[in-house]
């Protein structure tokens, strides 16, 4: 039954085979909130006409059509790798099966021409109880952030820019995927320090230690800068594709308490450190796997820390970091081990 609120709405992706050519889309995610809005430029001609002092609406066009916003959504245990594919631009297809019904996935930054997501929202109108179709193609997603905090469902917001939008294709049948999970805090660890090996197109981390310190709180963030204002004679108001332009970055941030020879010495000393999340979940089936979400990072360096006094309570210290290139390894890698065995 039709309840004419957000109870009712949708959110479906597809990977598009062209860029820019809108496909329909076959994941469904469960998602918080979404901000999706269609970004025309309006042209306005100044000329002067006596007799004419206020703006004629004959002479308003659309010179450009763009699309943005981002949507938040409780990372799950199945069907995320699609979504970490296109943040990382990353190569993978198809995932690797390991002992049944378990496969792998480990996605590592790489180009991000030719990659687009058609995604589409459903949002109920309140006086009909109708579930209107929006549909963004040719969506890059240029910055996320995943955020994993004490007592709450690790999230995961994508920002995206987009070509289009659309509201006249009908609204895709959500489809979502069964037995899926959300993991939770109690579910993560985070562990220091060790060195890093990449073999076979996999890295790892040996001898490093898990964190002593509280965490309450742990947040990565992805950046990949992208011309996104490729509009050209004959484009009809479309963009081009986005192509990046800057330095992409990963930045992040730990809620702690504070611990001087953990935390703040690295920051002080100009320490790089090796930082390995892990989120491990359920087992799957008799695979002697468990639902994994794994965030590497080789080349850490922590970037600011203040251990301040603010009254009797517990001494706490916000740090923040930077990821950098090591070299020789990826500097990031997510590894996620599921029951999927197609993204």
């Amino acid at each position: 039954m039709a309840t004419g609120s957000g109870l009712d709405a949708q959110l479906m992706v597809g990977s598009e085979t062209t860029w820019g050519t809108a496909v329909t889309p076959d994941h469904t995610y469960e998602f918080n909130d979404e901000s999706f809005k269609f970004d025309p430029t309006f042209l306005e001609p100044t000329g002067l006409r006596a007799g004419t002092k206020y703006k004629r609406a004959s002479r308003v066009s659309i010179s450009r059509k763009s699309v943005s916003g981002d949507f938040t959504l409780e990372h799950a245990t199945l069907g995320m790798g699609l979504l970490w594919k296109h943040a990382l631009a990353s190569a993978v297809t198809t995932p690797t099966a390991l002992t049944a019904p378990a496969y792998e996935q480990v996605h590592t930054p790489g180009d991000f021409r030719g990659k687009g997501l058609t995604i589409q929202v459903g949002r109920p109108e309140p006086s009909t109880g109708t579930v209107r179709p929006f549909m963004f193609a040719g969506c890059k997603i240029g910055q996320w952030e995943f955020t994993v905090s004490d007592n709450a469902i690790p999230t995961l917001k994508l920002t995206v820019d987009g070509r289009s939008q659309d509201t006249t294709t009908a609204l895709a049948a959500a489809s979502y995927l069964s037995g899926a999970k959300v993991f939770s805090f109690a579910n993560a660890t985070l562990k220091l320090g060790g060195t890093a090996t990449t073999t076979s197109g996999k890295t790892t981390v040996a001898g490093n230690t898990a964190a002593a310190t509280v965490i309450t709180e742990m947040s990565v963030q992805g950046s990949a800068p992208m011309a996104g204002e490729r509009f050209g004679i004959g484009n009809s108001g479309l963009k081009a594709e986005q192509l990046e332009n800057d330095t992409p970055t990963i930045t992040g941030s730990l809620s702690a308490e504070f611990n001087k020879t953990e935390l703040y010495d690295l920051f002080t000393n100009n320490t790089t450190t090796a930082m390995v999340l892990t989120l491990t979940g359920n087992a799957i089936g008799a695979s002697g796997s468990n639902d994994t979400l794994e965030i590497i990072l080789p080349a850490v360096k922590l970037k600011g820390a203040a251990p301040n006094v603010g009254g009797p309570d517990i001494v706490s210290m916000s740090t923040d970091f930077e990821v950098y290139s090591d070299e020789t390894n990826p500097p990031i890698q997510v590894r996620i081990v599921s029951a999927d065995a197609t993204l």
